[in-house]
């Protein structure tokens, strides 16, 4: 018995159409009507009836008829949406390319950048109308970036050597980013703080009462996310030669340290030189200048004072070390440096994932073949995503 009602016209693919319909219907940023549309012709280019292919998709018949003509008619450019009704646009396109000329390529008079205010007056345009055009452009006149670039001569040799002792340590051998925090003040505020309500932040007077202050060195293992740190009062070569020596006394006898500092001039102090002199093991390797966001302690830095430092009260020096300390404690004692998923309660948002994850640099690349990160651990890292961002970030604030 032959098939009733109305004949339907076969629809034939070419094999180009059948690629870029497949690539639309898939893909993630195609609007959920195009992606249908798509499935509807393929379903129809498939043989299938109008009525099979609208209980597939979920429609109508008459909605899988209506896509069916339109695709017969003018190809893949008939799924688009046509022209919606409404009055016709104001704003001409040579208007548009007027505006973002005088953005990129001139200044307004008395005045370092454009405000959507100052760019209306120029044009004529609303500032709403500015505003949308600057956001259709991603400009964006009151933001400003900063850079600086290094006039280190040794500049890429100093950076393998940095990136490779993350990417493959020596074998018997600790890798440790090593810096010291100065000038850690221990502030009060000039009135009790006001806790958090409701509606209403925590508030705090603008201004305080300084107690002094104190420095802290500290050595980030790259490894494990272990961190050794030493308190002193004074920023001295005198004190650096004592915190290397802590960290002789606490790693093993057996193991090579190399230590990856910065340009500061205490680090290459006669005092420091004549030490290291007489401590083989210890291997010194510098960041390039002006490049001291390369270490990884910088990071460590910028945690600590976002989590304890920047709004704590802290009435004497000895109640911010005691608070530096206990800090440091938990960090190591919490298993907050464990990578590993099955011994890290925590989770992977923790730890050294949550130091790595947040700075300067990173590589992105295979860590299975590191040495001294575990194959479960760098496969995690490289899952979340982390690259190499380069970037002068600030952590001594």
């Amino acid at each position: 018995m032959g098939t009733r009602g109305r004949p339907v016209v076969e629809l034939v693919l070419t094999d180009d159409e059948r690629e870029t319909l497949q690539r639309w219907a898939r893909r993630s940023k195609s609007s959920q009507a195009l992606a249908q549309r798509c499935r509807i012709v393929l379903g129809c280019a498939a043989g299938k009836s109008n009525k099979e292919v609208a209980a597939d998709e979920g429609v109508w018949p008459q909605t899988v008829g209506k896509w069916r003509g339109r695709f017969l008619e003018a190809r893949l450019e008939g799924l688009a949406d046509e022209p919606r009704p409404g009055a016709p646009r104001k704003i001409t396109d040579e208007a548009v390319e007027q505006l973002i000329v005088a953005t990129l390529e001139r200044q307004p008079k008395g005045a370092t950048h454009w405000s959507r205010s100052s760019m209306a007056a120029e044009t004529g345009l609303s500032k709403s109308t500015v505003g949308r055009i600057w956001k259709s452009f991603g400009l964006k006149p009151h933001q400003v970036d900063t850079f600086k670039i290094s006039n280190d001569p040794q500049f890429v040799d100093k950076v393998r050597d940095v990136v490779g002792l993350y990417l493959d340590p020596p074998e018997k051998a600790l890798v440790l980013c090593v810096d010291e925090k100065s000038q850690i003040q221990a502030l009060d505020r000039s009135a009790p703080v006001l806790p958090m309500m409701p509606g209403m932040p925590e508030r705090r007077t603008h201004d305080y009462v300084r107690h002094g202050i104190t420095t802290l060195f500290a050595a980030l293992d790259v490894a494990t996310g272990e961190v050794y740190g030493s308190i002193h009062r004074r920023h001295r070569a005198i004190e650096f030669k004592k915190f290397l020596t802590k960290l002789d006394n606490t790693v093993p006898a057996d193991l090579d340290v190399h230590l990856i500092c910065d340009n500061y001039s205490t680090h290459k102090s006669p005092t420091v030189t004549k030490w290291l002199a007489a401590h083989p093991r210890f291997h010194m390797h510098f960041t390039p200048t002006y490049s001291s966001w390369l270490n990884q302690v910088e990071r460590w830095f910028g945690l600590l004072t976002d989590q304890k430092l920047r709004r704590g009260v802290h009435r004497s020096i000895q109640a911010l070390e005691k608070d530096i300390r206990e800090w440091i404690a938990d960090w190591n004692d919490s298993n907050y440096y464990d990578t590993s998923p099955t011994t890290n309660p925590k989770g992977p948002d923790t730890g050294l994932y949550r130091t790595i994850r947040g700075s300067s640099f990173y590589p992105g690349n295979d860590l299975t073949n590191s040495g001294r990160l575990g194959a479960e651990a760098s496969k995690a890292f490289v899952d979340r995503g982390f690259r190499c961002v380069w970037s002068a970030e600030s952590s001594n604030q």
